[in-house]
């Protein structure tokens, strides 16, 4: 049992990282029409603003956190993490003004390390041919904690807004010191290599990840792919509450069959799929599923498929352990944590592009006097968006063979 605690720390850290970011949805437009008073439309743009700040955060600071974690190991920017995210749902919980929102998602953002480090830890104690079915346990503890956190935060909210951010905050606390007395360090000494500012920068750090063989087309693919898939934590709150008059307890519900889905998804069917169709074939799998459901999202108007679509859209996300598997084979043990610090940073590059995107749109869509009103407009930018996927995946694949 004892062996399987650095384990059981990793999942139950990405757990706490997937809780406190699914909290928030529910209770977001609430809080920030609580704080500045505005109506919903702008809300929203504000709920994009603060996605961004932390996204922008983390798109400087993803690549210096994974050279720093090849060079000093794993362990120690993990628990810096976890104390950080404890500190940020405190500033979160106590926050009387849209700004000091924004300053506790700014600092969240500045040590946003935990999906990244953690993925590293993964693939240091993983053989190559498990990479993706280890990718998958880390994605499924991503979706529970989705799932769960939406529910927390639905829940609390009927009591106060501000609860959920205390009970994350001492959830991440409790998981630090947990991770101190029980994580060993993945990364032997022996492997680890020196940290280079220069090479630190996001831009140098792609240019060396995308050298790698067949890495470069793959990393376009999974930015745009995180551009289409952010829209549910973008605009799911607004978009569900415009289209169908959910409340919290709505919003937070669906957002949990989505999470129990997409963590049943990882944890029980990345692996065997891949093992018996491949990397590549999972892939396009998932994308062609999420084309379908994105489609049908931008003109539903029934409420009782919602539920079936949610639910449909966790087998999704079979799409992004595939990827990190094929990349990561690709490098080398003392490149992991780098490899995982740029693909954090591309993701935080997609979030801070997609809510910006993705509210606006939803804005000019849903106000009562547009053109044309279709709240689910979002979806059909995200439908394109993932045909271009699915073509530079086949254009990939081509030039791979």
């Amino acid at each position: 049992m004892r062996a399987r605690l650095p384990i059981i720390f990793i999942v139950a850290t990405i757990l706490i990282d997937g809780i406190g970011a699914g909290l928030i949805f529910p209770v977001l437009p609430d809080l920030i029409l609580e704080v500045t008073g505005k109506p919903l439309s702008e809300a929203a743009i504000w709920g994009g603003v603060l996605a961004t700040g932390y996204a922008v955060m983390q798109f400087v600071f993803g690549p210096i956190v994974g050279n720093l974690s090849d060079r000093y190991g794993r362990k120690p920017i993990l628990i810096a993490a976890l104390f950080v995210l404890a500190i940020d749902y405190a500033i979160m919980a106590v926050a009387g003004s849209i700004w000091l929102l924004l300053l506790g998602r700014v600092i969240a953002g500045l040590m946003a390390a935990t999906y990244s480090t953690a993925s590293a830890f993964m693939a240091d104690i993983s053989k190559p041919e498990d990479r993706e079915k280890n990718f998958g346990i880390i994605g499924a503890a991503v979706g529970i904690g989705f799932a769960l956190g939406p529910v927390i935060g639905g829940l609390l909210a009927e009591v106060d807004t501000r609860a959920p951010f205390w009970v994350a905050g001492a959830m991440a606390l409790a998981n630090g010191v947990f991770g101190l007395l029980v994580m060993p360090e993945s990364l032997a000494k022996g492997k680890r290599r020196s940290f280079s500012w220069s090479r630190a920068n996001p831009l140098n750090s792609f240019k060396s990840v995308s050298e790698l063989s067949g890495v470069r087309a793959l990393l376009f693919v999974f930015f745009l792919y995180q551009v289409a898939l952010f829209i549910y934590p973008a605009i799911w709150a607004f978009f569900a509450r415009e289209q169908f008059g959910f409340i919290a307890r709505d919003i937070g519900l669906t957002l949990f069959v989505f999470g129990v889905s997409m963590g049943v998804s990882q944890a029980l069917l990345v692996g065997p799929i891949v093992n018996r169709f491949g990397a590549y074939k999972t892939a396009v799998f998932g994308m062609i599923l999420e084309l379908v459901i994105f489609a049908t999202f931008a003109v539903l108007t029934q409420v009782w498929f919602v539920w079936i679509l949610v639910a449909l859209s966790g087998l999704g996300s079979i799409v992004m352990p595939a990827l990190q598997g094929i990349m990561s084979r690709a490098a080398g043990d003392n490149q992991q944590g780098e490899l995982q610090g740029v693909l954090g940073s591309i993701a935080a590059l997609a979030t801070i592009i997609s809510p910006l995107l993705m509210t606006m749109v939803f804005a000019k869509f849903s106000r009562p006097d547009a053109a044309l009103y279709l709240p689910g407009a979002p979806f059909v930018v995200s439908a394109i968006l993932i045909v271009v996927c699915a073509v530079l995946m086949l254009s990939w694949r081509k030039s791979n063979n």
